[in-house]
């Protein structure tokens, strides 16, 4: 039998385990402004996708991503179909259904927009909204007061930003519940910047997250991406990426 220097022993069971720990994760998402997009060419950008990839080099893991609609992606990493879902912020349900990054990466004001001019006016007393129509994104999570008064709202759902400022702007509803870094964008791309505004006083402030499901079988992936995001995190990468895609860190 080869006997080998107990220092060439350790260095090949370092490798052999690295080896073993290593292995492709399927990421998922659904479109996220600056957090998780994908370009025309195919190719993913966005803080997200940075910051996986980053993760995954010193890892030494592959990734690959894909897009969804919001639901079915955080269907997907609750049932362990893919492995990392990028941005969700935290609620009671997701909590139980996902395990949650140690840190979140972004920050989210979350508003109600409305029609310039409609004389809307809120100070964050739920009562004052009972009787008028809101519309909220799909699968998005809007703090734990919002659910509290959610059953005495007229509430109903779109499935993208867009579809909820053409709600607004066709008054079909009087207010819609999003997020700045989301919304903006659409509305300048609409060119209604100055008919459509945020109400000053905000819904909820959100951190957005890494997710994995809640299995045993992930726990390690799980605690190898915290460790390798605290040191970018540490180093100062985070705040230049938030820096470079224009999105707030916690």
């Amino acid at each position: 039998m080869l006997k080998l220097p107990r220092p060439a022993l350790a260095l090949l069971l370092a490798c052999l385990c690295s080896g073993a720990a290593a292995r492709e994760l399927l990421v998922v998402g659904a479109h996220f402004e600056r957090v998780f997009e994908r370009r025309a060419d195919g190719e993913f950008t966005g803080m997200g996708p940075d910051i996986v990839r980053m993760v995954a080099r010193r890892n030494k893991d592959t990734v690959r991503f894909a897009l969804y609609p919001w639901a079915r992606a955080q269907a997907m990493v609750a049932q362990g179909l893919a492995d990392v879902l990028v941005g969700p912020y935290k609620s009671p349900e997701r909590l139980e259904r996902m395990a949650f990054s140690r840190a979140a990466f972004y920050r989210d004001d979350m508003v109600f927009y409305t029609l310039a001019g409609a004389g809307a006016g809120w100070q964050g007393d739920y009562a004052a909204l009972e009787g008028k129509s809101i519309v909220v994104m799909n699968g998005w999570t809007y703090g734990a007061s919002f659910d509290a008064a959610r059953p005495r709202l007229r509430v109903s759902v779109a499935n993208n930003v867009e579809n909820g400022v053409l709600m607004l702007t066709h008054k079909h509803v009087a207010l819609f519940a999003s997020n700045r870094r989301n919304t903006e964008p659409v509305l300048a791309a609409l060119k209604l910047g100055g008919q459509v505004v945020a109400l000053p006083q905000v819904i909820e402030v959100q951190d957005g997250y890494f997710a994995f499901p809640k299995r045993a079988t992930h726990d390690a992936i799980r605690s190898r991406f915290d460790a390798a995001f605290e040191l970018l995190a540490e180093s100062g990468e985070l705040k230049r990426l938030g820096q470079r895609y224009d999105v707030d860190i916690p």
